[in-house]
């Protein structure tokens, strides 16, 4: 199969190097050549165009910082539809608004393409070696062609239901991750300033019901000291944001998201938007004088499962 990819950032370079690992033949492109430059030495092909790439594909992915850059790749001169031809899947694997990647897949649609939203969970080091989440919104048949991609870019690949449900759970899903991580940032501090060893805190947290995939990743990033987890608070607000937007259309009176929302709101402007998501603990630091690394925790994450094809996951099992 001919799979193109557009979008070689933190994410999208790595589940573009999946597809050149396990040999397809890939067609890559981002505004950013330089990106594509090892896609390009490892035997991948490059598009001028997006329209382009899609009459030359049997199945294009695109993976974007923004629902805004996405709609310029798709609708812009020389976008993606007007390349666009019956049978291309056109495959949306950013974190994006359910509204506007049902829009967008609509006109896919309309000329005959075949559209999914397919947003991605697991964190970069995961994405590398093809052992990430993937949530898949779409029609049953759509999804069952787009299948084999989907188990070469990620371990576990859920259907959720028509377009656009794929988005609405990611989002959901990086709201719980955030809110999180705000806490273990509380409970971090708290130890430290009751007193209590940060290593045995990290270890009591990680083999109890405190424990989650946030603080087995996050947690060590932030105890380091380095705090690079690869995700950068624009981006946590923009996906909690849709979050809260979702709540609000359907009448539903949130109050834990917009607490995390004014967290990280005061952590972008304190630090920067392009701060690290872990850069949230120096709200804490900064406010009790604590200084919370502890020796001997990892400066980046690295899976150490091995790759392996991957699987669909039925809805309502383990």
């Amino acid at each position: 199969m001919r799979v193109g990819f557009i979008g070689l950032g933190n994410v999208g370079g790595k589940l573009a190097g999946s597809l050149l690992r396990n040999g397809f033949d890939l067609t890559v492109r981002d505004l950013d050549q330089e990106a594509a430059r090892p896609f390009l030495e490892g035997g991948a092909k490059w598009a001028d165009s997006p329209a382009e790439m899609a009459a030359n594909v049997d199945y294009i992915i695109t993976c974007l910082p923004s629902p805004a850059a996405c709609a310029a790749v798709m609708e812009g001169e020389g976008g993606i539809l007007a390349g666009m031809r019956p049978g291309l899947i056109w495959a949306e694997m950013s974190t994006t608004d359910e509204a506007e990647v049902k829009r967008l897949g609509g006109l896919v649609a309309a000329q005959g393409g075949l559209p999914i939203d397919c947003p991605v969970s697991g964190g970069c080091h995961r994405a590398a070696t093809g052992n990430i989440a993937i949530f898949a919104g779409c029609e049953r048949e759509t999804f069952e062609k787009a299948l084999p991609v989907l188990t070469r870019l990620g371990r576990r690949v859920l259907h959720t239901g028509p377009l656009g449900s794929a988005s609405v759970l990611k989002v959901m899903t990086n709201f719980l991750a955030t809110t999180h991580l705000v806490a273990l940032c509380e409970a971090l501090t708290v130890m430290d300033q009751a007193g209590v060893d940060l290593g045995t805190t990290y270890e009591a947290i990680r083999i109890s019901s405190g424990n989650s995939f946030v603080h087995e990743t996050e947690s060590q990033m932030i105890l380091n000291g380095c705090r690079d987890i690869n995700f950068t608070t624009d981006l946590v607000l923009k996906d909690i944001g849709l979050f809260q937007a979702i709540a609000d259309r359907n009448g539903v009176p949130l109050e834990v998201n917009p607490m995390v929302i004014g967290i990280m709101q005061d952590t972008a402007a304190r630090y920067g938007e392009r701060c690290q998501s872990d850069d949230v603990i120096r709200r804490l630091e900064e406010a009790t004088g604590a200084d919370i690394r502890y020796p001997g925790f990892p400066s980046e994450m690295i899976d150490d499962e091995p790759e392996e094809q991957g699987y669909e996951v039925g809805r309502g099992t383990a």
